[in-house]
């Protein structure tokens, strides 16, 4: 069975000299390059309402581009009922707080049990927007908000809101080490070159920026505030990974634990027991898709977040003595 695709946005001025596929790509990224590349060749996009078959055309910026095109589904998603946490509904949208443990989307490894599965079966009549909705992502173990679109104009204005960085994003995280002030991450980030799953930094990569400010000091981690200027895969985590300050717990990018010295016992097994990267997605900030009202969601700390940091305060408390800055 064909799903019917249509999708509109305008490119960006910062995208001015690439290949309209590669332009493509990132207005669209729920959809692979190769995808958008054989709809191009096939007729199926427009560019300021002239038909282009040429992947590697360039773009100016500021051009009104259209896909009309059918995707042939290999598989129907299923709805199932898994609990979703809703912070906002309307007719229009939702913002949930995603849990720990719950991947987006369906893909390799995790063909359902998703918040896409999760939301068909919430609100059937999403299965008539592309990607249920879904206008950006978390990762499996980050938690917090995130918006859905419960309609395709919806969803449309919303993902030219996130190209335009129209959409605020924060985040809590801790990581190791001392951080004594905050600062800008602007790195380029691409996919890794021999590990499928990771992401890095890379001079060829796609633009991306990350700020962070220091929230609390502790006596060999750093709580921060972060925002999002971009929202490339795994962004935070890499650009922290990179400036040797990687999150407690990831798995992925060097967060092992690293008990300070004299740590207690207690101490050591609450680090060593956070087995996921510490993000949490803490406040969305965005235009409302239809009104135009500016509206604002935040989401308190899940409580393994709150025992790390109780635990990172008792570990600092108990060693102030020895510590100049308190």
């Amino acid at each position: 069975m064909a799903q019917q695709v249509k999708l509109t946005a305008t490119v960006a001025e910062s995208q001015l000299g690439q290949r309209l596929d590669q332009a493509l790509a990132e207005l669209f990224p729920d959809y692979s390059r190769s995808r958008i590349k054989e709809w191009i060749l096939g007729g199926q996009v427009s560019v300021n309402g002239k038909t282009v078959d040429k992947p590697k055309e360039k773009v100016l910026g500021g051009e009104a581009v259209a896909i009309q095109a059918e995707i042939e589904e290999e598989m129907r998603w299923e709805a199932q009922d898994i609990p979703l946490n809703i912070v906002y509904e309307d007719e229009h949208i939702l913002v949930i707080n995603k849990p720990r443990d719950l991947v987006v989307h369906p893909g390799a490894g995790n063909p359902d049990g998703t918040v896409l599965n999760a939301l068909l079966h919430y609100y059937p009549a999403i299965s008539d927007v592309p990607r249920a909705g879904i206008v950006h992502r978390l990762d499996k173990d980050t938690t917090g908000l995130m918006v859905v679109a419960k309609t395709v104009p919806a969803q449309t204005h919303l993902v030219e809101s996130l190209q335009l960085r129209e959409i605020t994003r924060e985040y809590e995280a801790v990581a190791i080490g001392n951080m004594t002030a905050g600062g800008i991450v602007d790195e380029p980030i691409s996919r890794h070159s021999t590990k499928r799953t990771h992401m890095a930094v890379h001079p060829m990569g796609k633009h991306a920026v990350t700020h962070y400010r220091v929230m609390e000091h502790f006596r060999a981690h750093t709580r921060l505030r972060l925002r999002l200027e971009t929202g490339r895969t795994h962004q935070i985590r890499v650009h922290m990974s990179h400036i040797n300050h990687p999150l407690v717990g990831d798995p992925l990018y060097g967060g092992r634990p690293r008990p300070p010295k004299g740590a207690s016992d207690a101490f050591i097994a609450t680090l060593r027991g956070f087995d996921r990267q510490a993000l949490h997605a803490t406040m969305l900030r965005l235009y409302h898709p239809v009104t135009g009202i500016e509206m604002e969601w935040h989401a308190p700390l899940p409580q393994d977040m709150v025992d790390l940091i109780d635990a990172l305060k008792a570990d600092t408390e108990a060693f102030k003595d020895q510590l100049d800055w308190l």
